[in-house]
């Protein structure tokens, strides 16, 4: 297989430090063959790389030889026999590519078991590939050698990698945010960093510190890293070492007290005892430490025969010598499916070979033939019934089955629960494979912190033999005072004020005596300290001034001091914005905030001569005026025939009919009306009338007795389309959201120390020097206007922002119980109200009340009060139509009595009568047509029929033929 530039710079720089470590350590030739074998069957060479000096490693070999004779006892048809050849690494590096370059050159070995540490199997990987000779491992289990990367490795182990999921969910369901990493400066320690960073991701934990301690560092140096992680405030570690680094780490802290009561230890299985026991003075320094570990199902049967048979009274199993024997069975089944008698042989460039008495040619290291099958096969093995539980590898690499939890109590590991990588963690086996934990919630805050429910684990005994959890993190740190940044003002006293006990020290700028601070923001935060589960006192505040006792920034720079490291959190009125979280977390906010538009209002109208005008608008007042006159006419049309008041001259008759409309207005009209049409259409008009004087009469009363703020500006967009002047609070983030978001100028922006100046700025107005406008967050504006009831008014929307709020540096593990203590103190009505009256920030009750009606007020005025036509366009369109009806019925009712008028006429033209009789009906036909009486009084008829001497004569019925002398004296006769 070709290999990559790189990875030919890295080989032969290998091959290289190997032939130096040739020369001066020859005892790496000796090879012992470790299993004799029957004559007539296939040999088929494989070296192990490993040493036989500790208790575990020997451990190992012995387990290796047990497999080999179980596997072929039990299969004693296969016609191969693997032959075990070990050498000794020494514990180096390059001794142990020199081994593996010895075991292929001169064993010709096909397969390498080994060697036991990531270090050295790097290097023996880069060789097997180039021989491509397959690398099998059970112990080297850093993430860095990756078997997907290589294909002649093997890992017959789980990766480290694998445990970090199920660290991460212990933290998950004990509800810790922080975790210091505490991990052995080598490829070992170093490969799991970036997963656990991942892992830990994915379950929001931080990692505020990391320590790396080398294998090499003396205890001082270990003892100082140990005080240093003293000094800070989170008590959860996690160790990933070695047994033998890791034993003198747990037996230093607990020396110095770093296991006693409020820490958490987890380990991972490099300090099991299950991988690696560890000596039994590092285990009483290892009282209440948590770990994980790979689940070994030791109630098996397999397991349970293996021991009765080899007679194993061990109460601890190895799990490296249980995966090595599963190794050694596995290989042995892969060399028996592909063995091939054609392909026994080394492939080599050239007929000389390597040797002892020649130069060593790296270019030209043979090629095993039978290799590339024996890895193929091993990297796709299955075995349900492997001594260490299922064993099954994917691509060259160790499924994970489980990993159990543990918990050291006295001289044992005791378990107190199980994670599974498909079903998450439980606290018994079955249940974990039975039932899906995944999406379980695994915390609940019952008031002194995070509990697991007892369905997931079981209770462990933490450090300092209790059963109390440890909350995770400590302050103050081994007596260090907590210091809280506090902000100096010169104005608002009432949110947070610094009171210092003399005033030359104010005005010199020398500290003498302690300050006190009073406000708002203060008695808050007091009353949280009351709902905390835990204190967290001593704490000290520290005003962020300079050396006059000015503030020396802005809100902003208060709140970087966080993340410089000044100060623990900040206490005062700082508002939550998306800005700020990028450097702090923030609670819960304790008050609502905002940002408003303050502008100066205009005179009060109740002072205009012409205030009577305002309640109508100036259309409906022409409207109203036009209807008078309308309905006016309307009346005298329908009764100038009825009524003698309307009759006369056309002064006097047009006279009367306005007369008659307007005195609806006060319902003082005498006039009589004779036709009902006329009744009807004065009916509705009076109900116009009513409505409209009831309407006028309550908008004049509200224009008197309610005070009408009239702001001078109402849009921000006026504002910035006329480039008005604008004012705001020099040290907050208000000028970013007026630039940013609404879009002002910035050379229009004036920003003022204190909301003292606002006063005088809105009074000279932008054109005098001032500004036009404030803007400020709501709880100041409100501040201001308790002071300028009368003179100044909130207007336009609220740019809403989150409200007041502690901040911490990201991460403190103090945000989530602050927010549960802010949330039980806000909750409290009573609390609050009087934590209000008590800084002056509940206004007395006449200016709050007017300030709510002017709000209301305000909010109509903005609209135009006046009422307009369209508000009573329905009662003048219903009044006009019944007018206009009547008109029309009234017209076709004279029109037919004209007709019927001239009818007559025609009919008569042949009867004669004297002169009295004919002035009579005309005077008849007369009054039917117009209706009008004077001209039927006894008086003026009797006058007119004496003056013509006539003699009027009855008429006869039936009917009668009338002849008519034009001429003067006619007679009349019946027929």
């Amino acid at each position: 297989m070709a290999l990559s530039p790189a990875e030919n710079i890295h080989f032969w720089l290998t091959c290289f430090c190997i032939m130096l470590a040739s020369t001066f350590h020859p005892t790496f030739g000796n090879v012992a063959a470790a299993t004799p074998v029957s004559p007539g069957l296939e040999i088929v060479k494989v070296g192990v790389i490993m040493e036989q000096k500790t208790t575990t490693e020997e451990a190992i070999s012995k387990y290796m030889g047990m497999a080999w004779s179980d596997f072929y006892s039990e299969r004693p048809s296969y016609r191969t026999r693997l032959s075990l050849h070990f050498m000794d690494p020494q514990n180096d590096v390059v001794a142990a590519a020199s081994a593996a370059l010895k075991l292929i050159e001169d064993e010709e070995v096909h397969a390498i078991i080994g060697p036991l540490w990531s270090e050295q199997a790097k290097f023996v990987v880069d060789l097997g590939t180039k021989a491509q000779v397959p690398v099998i491992s059970f112990s080297a289990t850093s993430p860095f050698l990756c078997p997907a990367q290589r294909p002649y490795f093997v890992r017959t182990a789980y990766e480290d990698s694998f445990q970090m999921r199920a660290i991460a969910a212990i933290i998950q369901a004990y509800g810790w945010r922080e975790v210091v990493p505490i991990y052995e400066d080598t490829e070992y320690g170093n490969g799991l960093i970036p997963f656990l960073i991942d892992a830990f991701q994915e379950v929001d934990v931080k990692i505020p510190y990391r320590s790396a301690i080398s294998p090499s560092s003396r205890d001082d140096d270990i003892e100082d890293e140990l005080n240093r992680l003293m000094m800070m405030p989170t008590r959860v570690f996690m160790v990933h070492m070695t047994a033998l680094l890791g034993s003198r780490l747990f037996s230093i802290a607990n020396g110095a007290g770093m296991l006693n009561k409020g820490t958490v230890w987890i380990v991972t299985e490099g300090l099991s005892s299950l991988l690696d026991p560890v000596e039994p003075a590092a285990v009483d320094s290892m009282q209440g430490v948590i770990g994980v570990r790979p689940h070994l199902p030791a109630s098996s049967d397999r397991l349970r025969s293996f021991k009765k048979k080899h007679s194993i009274c061990r109460t601890h199993d190895n799990l490296f010598a249980l995966w090595a024997y599963d190794t050694v069975w596995a290989l042995a089944e892969a060399v028996e499916r592909t063995w091939n008698p054609s392909k026994t042989q080394y492939v080599r460039r050239s007929s000389t070979r390597n040797s002892p008495t020649t130069a060593l040619d790296l270019s030209d290291v043979g090629i095993s033939e039978l290799g590339p099958g024996i890895a193929g096969y091993m990297r796709r093995f299955s075995m349900v019934y492997g001594l260490s539980g299922h064993f099954q590898l994917v691509n060259g690499q160790l499924q994970p089955s489980a990993f159990e939890v543990f918990n050291v109590v006295g001289r044992k590991e005791r378990v107190i629960g199980y994670w599974i990588p498909k079903y998450g963690l439980s606290k018994i086996y079955q249940a974990a494979t039975n039932n899906n934990f995944t999406r379980k919630e695994y915390g609940e805050y019952y008031g002194s912190g995070y509990s697991v429910p007892e369905d997931v684990l079981k209770p462990p005994i933490w450090p300092g033999d209790t059963l109390e959890q440890p909350k995770g993190w400590v302050i103050p740190v081994k007596g260090k005072t907590m210091k809280i940044g506090v902000p100096v003002t010169i104005s608002m006293k009432e949110f947070f004020y610094i009171e210092w006990p003399d005033d030359q020290g104010q005005q010199s700028g020398a500290t003498v005596g302690a300050p006190t601070f009073s406000g708002f923001c203060y008695d808050v935060f007091l009353e949280v300290l009351n709902e905390l589960p835990f204190s967290i006192s001593p704490y000290e505040f520290v005003p962020f001034m300079n050396a006059s006792r000015q503030s020396a920034g802005s809100y902003n720079d208060l709140l970087y001091g966080i993340k410089l490291g000044e100060y623990e959190m900040v206490v005062g009125d700082t508002t939550i914005v998306a800005n700020r979280s990028s450097y702090v977390d923030f609670s819960l906010p304790y008050s609502e905030s905002g940002v408003s538009m303050l502008v100066a209002i205009k005179d009060d109208e109740r002072q205009n001569m012409w205030i009577f005008l305002k309640p109508l608008r100036w259309d409906l007042w022409l409207t109203a005026g036009v209807a008078f006159v309308f309905m006016g006419l309307v009346v005298w049309v329908l009764e100038r025939h009825n009524d003698e008041d309307f009759s006369g001259s056309q002064g006097q008759r047009l006279g009367v009919s306005l007369w008659f409309s307007f005195s609806t207005l006060v319902f003082a009209h005498r006039e009589k009306v004779h036709n009902n049409l006329t009744r009807v259409v004065v009916v509705i008009w009076v109900f116009v009338v009513l409505i409209i004087t009831q309407s006028y009469t309550a908008s004049l009363a509200s224009f008197l007795t309610v005070q009408r703020l009239q702001p001078k500006f109402v849009s921000v967009q006026d504002l910035v389309k006329n480039r008005q002047y604008v004012g705001y609070l020099g040290h907050s983030f208000v000028r970013e959201l007026l630039i940013q978001q609404l879009k002002f100028d910035p050379s229009r922006l004036i920003g003022y120390p204190s909301i003292d100046d606002f006063h005088d700025a809105l009074s000279k107005g932008g054109a005098n020097g001032g500004v036009d406008a404030i803007f400020d967050e709501t709880p100041y504006l409100r501040l201001f206007l308790a002071q300028h009831c009368n003179k100044y008014t909130l207007v336009g929307p609220v740019y809403k922002t989150d409200g007041f709020g502690f901040a911490f540096r990201q991460g403190s593990p103090l945000v989530s119980y602050f927010s549960r203590a802010v949330l039980a103190v806000t909750e409290n009505k009573d609390k609050m109200e009087a934590i209000e009256r008590k800084n002056s920030l509940s206004p007395d009750v006449s200016c709050r009340q007017d300030t709510a009606a002017e709000q209301a007020d305000r909010e109509i005025s903005l609209e135009n009060p006046s009422l307009g036509v369209y508000s009573f366009g329905g009662l003048f369109i219903i009044s006009a139509a019944v007018s206009l009806s009547a008109l029309l019925v009234e017209l076709l009712h004279s029109r037919c009595r004209r007709d019927r008028r001239r009818t007559c006429w025609k009919s008569n033209e042949g009867l004669q009568l004297p002169l009295g009789w004919s002035k009579a009906l005309r005077i008849m036909m007369t009054k039917e047509e117009f209706g009008d009486r004077h001209l039927m009084t006894s008086t003026y008829l009797g006058r007119d029929l004496d003056k013509n001497s006539s003699r009027i004569v009855p008429w006869r019925s039936p009917p009668v033929s009338v002849t008519t002398d034009h001429a003067g004296g006619g007679d009349a006769s019946a027929p």
